[in-house]
């Protein structure tokens, strides 16, 4: 792995200058129509090339954060095109933000989720962001400590089924497209051993008495998480929300069919995620739930 720690500097150091800063504001102005996404995406390119790999310092969501947008493809959205960065996803989770709102994000990258909630949430609330990647979690710390967001902790782990170590699979070109399980047969692919816990566990430690909304994103790995999760944990614990990617070659049917029989019901579903409520009452296993 090359450069394990963020650079350091001062936030601001990086701020984009120039033709890049010209670029980047324009794509940030664009609207969510095809010729306004064709301006910014237009743009995001240009800055792109401007930057000759070096990381960007920007605000985004409220947020401080210093990205890396030729390492990932996250990184690259929230940088110049953060109206794009799942709009839908994200006003649904500001709908059912209250003053002790607890959310986790499992598979957080550099934050884009956790300081979006933690942000608009208020003091009052809790966010745990989950990322297992070391070079990764490093951003994310430093976003979250620049932005002086005193309501999230991020953890730097892998979750699993089983409390351990497992190897990470990291995507070369897109360091976002990490997982325990899915790798992308095309890709240069980087095997790193990193520590692990089920969710229950990471609950457990943390002591949450319950859980609002949570957001998974690892890479096809979510069943490995969800079943076991669901099997032990108390239903005080289910969270009320759940915000996960969609991939129909992942399985998610299987996975469908079983939050269904716990009582979620699907309440939005995008071109990458797909949404769930936890309907209060007796889901369609006959238990109370």
């Amino acid at each position: 792995m090359q450069n394990p720690i963020v650079d350091p500097a001062p936030f601001g150091h990086y701020a984009p200058r120039g033709a890049c800063k010209f670029a980047v504001e324009i794509a940030r102005r664009c609207a969510q129509g095809w010729g306004s996404k064709r301006i910014a995406f237009l743009m995001r390119s240009l800055a792109l090339g401007r930057l000759a790999g070096r990381p960007v310092d920007v605000v985004a969501f409220g947020a401080r954060m210093r990205l890396y947008p030729q390492r990932s493809t996250a990184e690259k959205r929230l940088a110049f095109t953060p109206q794009y960065f799942d709009p839908r996803e994200r006003a649904l989770l500001a709908e059912r933000l209250t003053g002790d709102f607890v959310f986790l994000d499992i598979g957080a990258s550099c934050g884009g989720y956790a300081l979006f909630v933690a942000a608009l949430g208020g003091p009052r609330s809790r966010i745990l962001a989950v990322e297992p990647h070391p070079e990764v979690f490093a951003r994310l710390v430093y976003n979250i400590d620049e932005s002086e967001l005193h309501n999230v902790k991020a953890v730097g782990c892998a979750l699993l089924d089983i409390d351990g170590e497992a190897t990470l699979f990291v995507n070369a070109s897109n360091e976002g497209e990490s997982s325990v399980r899915f790798v992308n047969a095309d890709a240069r692919v980087v095997p790193v051993r990193v520590p692990a816990k089920t969710l229950l566990t990471l609950a457990r430690e943390e002591e949450f008495s319950r859980i609002d909304a949570m957001k998974i994103d690892i890479q096809g790995a979510e069943s490995l998480v969800l079943v076991p999760f669901f099997a032990a944990a108390p239903r005080t614990l289910w969270p009320k929300l759940l915000l996960m990617e969609y991939g129909p070659l992942r399985g998610e049917d299987a996975l469908e069919a079983r939050l269904a029989e716990h009582g979620y019901r699907e309440i939005l579903r995008t071109r990458q995620n797909v949404a769930y409520a936890r309907e209060q009452g007796v889901g369609t296993d006959g238990r109370q739930t």
